[in-house]
């Protein structure tokens, strides 16, 4: 907690610092996996495996920015030894500035 004082008022308030970024020696990416009506995952992530027409691929962070329709298969998202299985129809996947973002049946 740290404590922050109001320019105008003077009043002295506690509030939650923010979390630091993730360290150069373990970066992590924001991905979010959703559809119209669901949201099936959104939270940091250490890679996100899927598939399209030339193949299997991975994104890690700090990958450029990147667009690809999705094939059918699955979506594995890694947190660490926790690896989250999403199987898939079709999509399309979008990475910019360290955010995945992944649009299911569209």
């Amino acid at each position: 907690m740290a404590a922050h004082q109001d320019a105008s008022t003077g009043a002295i308030s506690a509030e939650s610092v923010a979390a630091k970024p993730a360290d150069a020696r373990h970066p992590v990416m924001h991905v979010k996996v959703y559809s119209p009506f669901k949201t099936y995952f959104d939270e940091s992530a250490d890679s996100i495996s899927a598939v399209n027409a030339t193949g299997p691929f991975d994104i890690l962070p700090r990958h450029h920015n990147f667009m690809t329709l999705l094939s059918a298969g699955e979506l594995i998202i890694r947190q660490g030894t926790v690896q989250h299985k999403i199987r898939i129809s079709r999509g399309v996947m979008h990475v910019k500035a360290n955010q995945v973002i992944v649009f299911l049946d569209v």
